[in-house]
Parts: structure tokens; sequence; C-alpha cells
């Protein structure tokens, strides 16, 4: 299971790199991180600033909505199925 990190302690491992000159390698050992991860949170936070890391974990706001909301839409289409069979059902009993 892939371990997931909130905003405070991505922001804190990136002070560590660019405000203290510790370097990536030393920060990661440190916090027991793959190298790699803390790279791309630098690399991030560079490009972002500290709206960078939204939240907690990876996934941002906007992409969970869209995720639910297509959960949400499978939901309903799979219930207009049934209940198109079921009228179906009733339909022909009523014959």
């Amino acid at each position: 299971m892939r371990k997931t990190y909130d905003k405070d302690f991505k922001l804190q491992a990136v002070h560590m790199v660019k405000e203290d000159g510790k370097r990536i390698a030393e920060v990661a050992r440190e916090l027991d991180l793959a190298e790699q991860t803390l790279h791309n949170w630098v690399k991030k936070h560079n490009q972002g600033k500290d709206d960078a890391f939204v939240g907690s974990g990876n996934v941002q706001r906007e992409k969970k909505m869209e995720n639910d909301l297509q959960k949400r839409i499978r939901d309903l289409e799979e219930e207009n199925a049934i209940l198109k069979k079921a009228m179906g059902i009733f339909a022909k009993d009523q014959k």
C-alpha cells in the first residue's frame, strides 16, 4: 500500500532542502522517504509554491470530485438499466 503524506509534512521536507540547505539524499534518509519522492516534491513546490500540495495525499480536490461524479453517473446508469428491465417485466405481466 502506498504511503500518503499530508501537506505540512511535504512542506517541512521541502523546507529542509531549500531553506536549511540540506541535500535531498540526506533529508530523504532522515524522513525515511525515497529520494525520487522528495525530489518530485521539491520540483512541484518550485513550480507552484505553497499551493503545490493540496490537502493530504496525492489526489487534488478537483480530481477527487471528478472521480466521485463519474462513480455517481455509473451508479445512476446501472440503476436506470435495472428500472427499465423491471418496467418491461411488469408490463408483460399486465398483458
